[in-house]
């Protein structure tokens, strides 16, 4: 799952994406208005962390920006705590959810897990198709209640077509949703992963759509 954070002070910026990047997710960072609408505008994030005090371009006109031109993407704004007047600026301009500054990190993280979940359709944090599970809160698989031992990419391949079960994604897809901006991206290398990912789980769930991409979904009489 790929996540854009827009938030002018520079550590709060950091610990965030610090702490998403050690919950398995790609991470990409702006520092004002107009570099995060730029973002949210051309490449395609799971949610965003968005700030309301942003230099360049304040945050409620860059998301009525990005509400204007379609985008549905889920996103979260950060506030300050005395402002209540953001927070309902915010939700009319399309916000999904806020945080009030200061805030804990796990906050944060709990609140973009429930967006990305949502936005899927899956109310649980755990994801099921046939025996493999996948628990979002801890960022663990298991297959018949054993531990899977994956990488990070590994990971990303399996939560990304775990939240999407039953639709066709496409390898383009994985690749944007997989690495950051600035990663050399090559759709090759998914085939890799997918051929790696099939021998650790050790069960024929993840299907290759001939000319489209991939599918993972359940046996017939499974979840």
């Amino acid at each position: 799952m790929r996540i854009l954070i827009v938030e002018d002070d520079i550590n709060l910026n950091r610990q965030l994406a610090e702490a998403l990047k050690e919950a398995g997710y790609v991470v990409d960072t702006a520092f004002d208005g107009e570099e995060g609408h730029f973002l949210g505008d051309t490449e395609p994030y799971d949610a965003i962390i968005l700030d309301i005090g942003l230099p360049e371009m304040d945050g409620i006109t860059v998301l009525e920006k990005w509400r204007g031109a379609g985008r549905a993407v889920p996103v979260l704004i950060l506030t300050a705590r005395d402002r209540w007047s953001d927070k309902v600026a915010g939700i009319d301009a399309g916000a999904d959810d806020y945080v009030a500054k200061p805030f804990h990190v796990e906050e944060v993280l709990a609140r973009i897990r429930a967006l990305i979940r949502r936005a899927a359709g899956h109310a649980s944090s755990e994801i099921v198709c046939g025996p493999v599970r996948l628990d979002t809160k801890s960022s663990k698989a298991t297959v018949d209640g054993k531990p899977l031992k994956l990488t990070s990419h590994e990971y990303r391949l399996l939560a990304y077509l775990m939240h999407h079960k039953g639709e066709v994604v496409s390898r383009t897809e994985l690749v944007e949703h997989m690495y950051d901006q600035d990663f050399d991206r090559d759709s090759n290398t998914i085939e890799v992963f997918v051929g790696r990912l099939r021998k650790k789980m050790g069960v024929d769930l993840i299907e290759t759509v001939r000319g489209l991409g991939y599918r993972i979904q359940a046996p017939t009489n499974a979840n």
